[in-house]
């Protein structure tokens, strides 16, 4: 098992100038590996980008001695070499390298909330920005707009095809954050509401969320939308991004 796992690092060690711009999908391999006298280990990888792992799979089908070869994402759906090598050739025309930046502001006067978001991925070679704003009334404090902003990027996901791929969510509210990282509890009935219909659509997608928090100054693009969208200024927009 030791020179198995060498022969991971050693393929890893090449593997390892991929293009940095490889889609980020992640699975583990596990295979069933038959030594030329009969002997049989099942292996199993750690996580890694896609790509790697079917350069690592295909290197150790040239050895002739793999039986069994399957690919585990983080949702433990299973793939065959054929199923993920369609799944990498087809992800290239569909939206990845996703960013969603959220913010959602509650007027006390009003009862109104501004929701805002502005996401960010790249399609074809080439980067996007959508920027989506909402002004909606059933809300009742803040915490809840700030929620059902983030739900607003999820459903802006949901419209642009985007699946099966980790996706970073980027807002101001160390609440909404934290509670979603599980590293804050969560005690309002209202907000627990929002937590599961947020987790809900995430796993129905297949998406993997990151979430992280920033000062409101470097999140103030998705606060201007929330702003705007009080004062009755409603935008949607994508526009495609100059090459840096």
């Amino acid at each position: 098992m030791s020179e198995i796992r060498g022969s991971f690092d050693k393929i890893r060690e090449v593997t390892g100038t991929l293009r940095k711009d490889d889609v980020a999908v992640k699975v583990r391999i596990e295979l069933t590996y038959k030594t030329p006298k009969g002997s049989a280990a099942l292996i199993r990888s750690e996580e890694m980008r896609a790509a790697e792992a079917i350069l690592i799979a295909e290197d150790f089908v040239k050895t002739g001695r793999v039986k069994l070869l399957t690919f585990i994402d983080r949702h433990e759906n299973t793939w065959t070499m054929k199923e993920i090598k369609k799944l990498m050739e087809g992800i290239q025309t569909e939206p990845h390298h996703v960013k969603v930046y959220f913010d959602g502001g509650f007027d006390l006067s009003t009862k109104n909330s501004g929701l805002g978001c502005a996401v960010y991925y790249e399609q074809n070679n080439k980067a996007y920005r959508l920027r989506r704003n909402a002004l909606v009334q059933e809300l009742n404090t803040n915490n809840e707009a700030e929620y059902a902003a983030l739900h607003l990027g999820v459903q802006e996901l949901e419209l642009l095809g985007v699946h099966h791929m980790p996706v970073t969510f980027v807002g101001d509210s160390k609440v909404v954050i934290n509670q979603l990282n599980g590293e804050w509890p969560c005690y309002e009935k209202e907000l627990t509401v929002w937590i599961d219909r947020i987790e809900e659509k995430l796993s129905a997608m297949g998406i993997s969320p990151e979430y992280e928090v920033v000062s409101r100054k470097l999140n103030r693009e998705a606060d201007q939308l929330a702003s705007q969208a009080l004062n009755g200024t409603e935008i949607t927009s994508t526009i495609e991004l100059p090459d840096n």
